[in-house]
């Protein structure tokens, strides 16, 4: 071996010892770990927040529907006084909370289709995360035989110096540590926590018009109903 060759060598192995005291892939396993189940809870935070607001829609649906019998019962009531008038404007009222009804149904449909695409995101990533731990843990314990092995070995042959490859579980471990790394930031990529459709979408004046129309046919038609069922 020539004498540059053999001061090669030697830095090789100096700067492959740096690197192991600079970055423990160990660490950076435990660190990817950490990253990947702090992306788990956010998707769970993110599960808890949309089933709440379903509970909140179905709540609120729940009011809408009593009163909308409530309604019904003071046309009825109406109808035998004999005030048409009132049983009238009170199905038109009616007929107002149907559409909210639908409206709120609508809602209350996405919401749950959001919640379960987002449950099986996190089914999917738990798994990942499992996988992952569990290799982690593989790496680690070979990684620490290796290390605990070259040492042993430079205690015994003191060649520490000459040994160009002594880094070499070091790479092996750093080098399915950036593959993990990637798997992490691909798994990033596909979730997108939080984002939730918009409800509120607005109606022209003429449409406006046509739906007030189509509440008082719908409450003339249940004025006929009711009308039939007092005097039946």
């Amino acid at each position: 071996m020539g004498l540059m060759s053999r001061m090669t060598t030697i830095f090789k192995s100096r700067m492959n010892k740096i690197l192991d005291r600079l970055e423990d892939p160990r660490v950076t396993l435990d660190y990817s770990y950490e990253k990947q189940l702090e992306l788990l809870q956010k998707v769970r935070r993110s599960l808890a927040d949309v089933l709440a607001a379903k509970k909140r829609l179905e709540l609120q649906k729940a009011r809408v529907e009593q009163e909308m019998s409530k309604l019904e019962e003071q046309a009825k009531e109406a109808l035998r006084l004999n005030r048409e008038d009132l049983a009238l404007a009170a199905l038109e009222r009616k007929q107002s909370y149907a559409v909210q009804v639908g409206a709120l149904d609508s809602q209350i449909q996405q919401l749950d289709q959001e919640y379960k695409k987002l449950e099986a995101t996190q089914q999917r990533l738990q798994q990942k995360v499992d996988a992952f731990r569990s290799q982690k843990e593989l790496i680690k314990a070979q990684y620490s035989a290796a290390e605990a092995q070259v040492k042993i070995g430079e205690a015994t042959s003191g060649l520490s110096e000459e040994l160009a490859d002594v880094g070499l579980a070091l790479e092996r471990a750093q080098e399915k540590t950036e593959n993990l790394r990637a798997r992490a930031a691909a798994i990033d990529e596909m979730i997108d926590a939080g984002a939730l459709p918009d409800y509120t979408a607005g109606t022209d004046k003429l449409q406006q018009e046509l739906t007030k129309e189509k509440m008082k046919s719908a409450a003339a038609l249940d004025l006929e109903r009711l009308k039939k069922e007092v005097s039946g």
